[in-house]
């Protein structure tokens, strides 16, 4: 997922997705342990879409406190 188009959501469509990549990792994690998963690369890209989400959400905390 592409930083552009995570900075056109909302705060609340991030959260919503950052929650639903999290629930994808554990999948993934699982998969992973049991030899279910054939592409190991996957579980890097899911934690690398969750750090940038959760980087857009916290600069909008702080853009929001430093107006406020």
């Amino acid at each position: 997922m592409k930083m552009t188009e995570l900075r056109e959501k909302t705060v609340g469509e991030l959260t919503g997705l950052s929650q639903e990549r999290r629930r994808e990792l554990f999948d993934l994690r699982f998969k992973h342990y049991t030899g279910q998963l054939l592409d190991t690369a996957s579980l890097r890209k899911t934690r690398r879409d969750i750090a940038r989400i959760e980087t857009i959400i916290r600069e909008r905390e702080l853009a929001q406190s430093a107006n406020g």
